[in-house]
């Protein structure tokens, strides 16, 4: 393996062990090219690889594959994190307390759908926090547009209405 691309690997697994939730593959991408560090090819083989050794989990549900650091990253990343320049680590973590409740608040908030036996749409609502769901709620609506508005509607709609499940469920 090149020197280099351990480094674009050990970069993932510093941005990743630095923020408590998960980050998307446009997420670190963006940071990524922005630095210009490597190209969007070799950024996705990092993360082909760094998945394959289980070093990063992702979570495919949602519209954007969401990555985290697994145990077994966060230690390899303790053995190697010397190799990171301290340059690279202030990017990383100026960009993190720069955008830091911006990424965060991107990837509370999510719905997705899929169509199912029945030619319906289950559209699936979630709030998280951190890495775990406040509510997750499935819901099947008829048609493809119905979908469609449930998913814009959801970022506005998903408090009130978890403040409003709450409050009936705790009478």
């Amino acid at each position: 393996m090149s020197e280099p691309f351990t480094l674009y690997k050990l970069i993932i697994l510093y941005m990743l062990s630095k923020v408590n939730f998960s980050l998307s593959n446009g997420q670190i991408t963006d940071f990524i090219l922005d630095k210009e560090y490597t190209d969007y090819l070799t950024l996705q083989q990092a993360l082909a690889e760094l998945l394959e050794v289980r070093l990063i989990h992702v979570d495919a549900s949602s519209k954007d594959s969401l990555y985290h650091i697994t145990e077994e990253g966060l230690q390899t990343l303790g053995f190697f994190e010397n190799r990171i320049s301290d340059q690279i680590k202030e990017d990383i973590t100026s960009y993190i307390q720069g955008h830091g409740y911006e990424l965060y608040d991107e990837r509370s908030v999510l719905a997705d759908f899929c169509k199912n036996a029945e030619n319906e749409y289950a559209v699936r609502c979630r709030v998280m926090e951190k890495k775990d769901p406040l509510i997750d709620l499935t819901i099947t609506v008829p048609t493809l547009q119905d979908a469609e508005q449930v998913c814009r509607n959801w970022e506005q709609a998903s408090q009130p209405l978890y403040a409003h499940i709450i409050k009936e469920l705790l009478k």
